[in-house]
């Protein structure tokens, strides 16, 4: 991998955050304000800027694409997309339609991040069952890879009724719809990705970073075995950037702590401790401090696992919007930098 072809993201799920007095915000404010954050980052020169979808009340997007379409209008350069679309639960030709017609209001800056979730609001919500988690994903995301040639499609399974020689509107104007991956560890998804010729985005969201270097090694050997040329691969990461690492760790962790925990508590999680907080930034996949100490930690991920492209998940729990602010500059100003140096060195 050569370094300069390494892109820096950020990733939020529109988390609710507290305004001064601790009060959570209304989800329209908390909207509006993730536009707010995907202009800067724009115009700190990111590459990219990915909203996440999910269908509950501690969370304000559930539809990224509305959110990311007000963002295009107001930016020039920065790609844009989701973080991740559960596609089990949508239908593959709305999802299609609604990124397609996001490509053109951005003028081909359009990406999908798809997968299945780790929450299961969205199943219920709009009448799926559970039982058919595999079959869902499977099925639909074989009917979106056949959308992405932009051509009449021809697909029968057995989820829907089939399609002939159908065409999907509104089309590309030029090129692709870009369209990853998401995989959270399964062997079988990481081959999938492969098998479909897409790119793969790595959700890494604790332990060691490096323990997903057999997921890497997989990837590349199945486009090898395929006789094709490797896509990029990315990873996803939850990460907090202050002025100082005291600032960083102080700020975040009662955010931290509450949103886990309140996760925990339906998943049969035990209350985090402030010991496996700490551990998680030392050791983890938490990119927590100064803009030195991120990028630090950051660099050797980047080279040893020789990914394409970084994806920070900025926002947890409710921790405030100004302080989301200060966190993307830094991150522009400061950690991107310092990375793409060390990587060059």
């Amino acid at each position: 991998m050569t370094t300069h072809n390494v892109e820096f993201g950020l990733d939020t799920f529109g988390d609710v955050t507290f305004d001064d007095n601790g009060t959570p915000l209304p989800h329209a404010q908390v909207i509006r304000n993730v536009v707010e954050e995907g202009v800067l980052a724009d115009q700190l020169g990111i590459d990219f800027f990915g909203i996440g979808e999910h269908h509950r009340e501690d969370f304000a997007v559930s539809s990224p694409e509305t959110i990311l379409a007000a963002i295009a209008s107001r930016t020039s350069h920065i790609h844009l997309g989701s973080a991740v679309t559960v596609l089990s639960s949508d239908d593959p030709i709305r999802v299609f339609q609604r990124f397609s017609s996001l490509n053109a209001i951005s003028n081909g800056r359009a990406e999908v991040i798809l997968g299945r979730g780790s929450f299961t609001e969205s199943f219920p919500l709009f009448g799926f069952e559970l039982s058919q988690y595999e079959k869902l994903f499977e099925e639909k995301l074989d009917l979106f890879a056949a959308l992405l040639s932009n051509e009449p499609v021809t697909w029968q399974g057995s989820i829907r009724k089939p399609l002939q020689n159908q065409r999907v509107f509104p089309t590309i104007e030029s090129g692709h719809l870009k369209t990853w991956i998401g995989v959270g560890g399964s062997p079988e998804s990481v081959v999938r990705a492969a098998q479909y010729d897409l790119p793969l985005m790595l959700a890494i969201i604790g332990g060691s970073p490096y323990r997903f270097q057999p997921y890497v090694d997989l990837y590349q050997r199945a486009f090898a075995q395929l006789g094709k040329p490797v896509r990029p691969i990315g990873i996803h990461s939850p990460g907090y950037i202050a002025d100082t690492d005291d600032q960083a760790r102080e700020e975040l962790w009662p955010c931290y702590k509450a949103m886990r925990d309140r996760i925990g508590r339906e998943r049969g999680w035990p209350p985090m401790t402030r010991n496996e907080f700490e551990n998680e930034i030392e050791k983890g996949s938490l990119y927590v401090g100064s803009p030195e100490t991120v990028a630090a930690k950051l660099a050797p991920v980047v080279k040893t696992l020789g990914i394409n492209r970084f994806q920070l998940k900025y926002s947890t729990g409710a921790l405030g919007h100004d302080k989301l602010m200060r966190c993307i500059e830094l991150y522009g100003q400061k950690v991107i930098p310092a990375v793409r140096a060390a990587l060059a060195a």
